[in-house]
């Protein structure tokens, strides 16, 4: 398990407003234009968390002339799901150590 990877995952669900954009998208596709309006943000905001959506592989985007359209990846959905999963079966695996009694 590659814990930079793992850590852009789980990064992208530490924000309120990437939570929004996520909740937004589940909608369906949106233009970033959208995204603004709704997020009561300015582009440079937006830009950052989108990179971060994109970079854990949460969302994907694709061009339209100067417009962009970002919507939900499920393959990155099932990453996330599958990396939690992951590390709570790798937690039960661990017995308690302490013997403090």
């Amino acid at each position: 398990m590659n814990h930079t990877e793992v850590a852009k995952v789980f990064k992208a669900f530490c924000d309120s407003n990437r939570l929004q954009i996520i909740e937004s998208l589940q909608h369906g596709e949106k233009c970033a234009c959208n995204l603004l309006e709704e997020l009561q943000i300015v582009q440079s905001t937006l830009s950052h968390h989108m990179k971060i959506l994109i970079e854990s592989q949460v969302v994907i985007q694709r061009r339209n002339g100067k417009w962009t359209y970002y919507q939900l990846s499920d393959q990155g959905f099932e990453k996330a799901l599958k990396l939690l999963s992951d590390l709570q079966l790798k937690a039960a695996d661990y017995a308690p150590s302490c013997q403090c009694e």
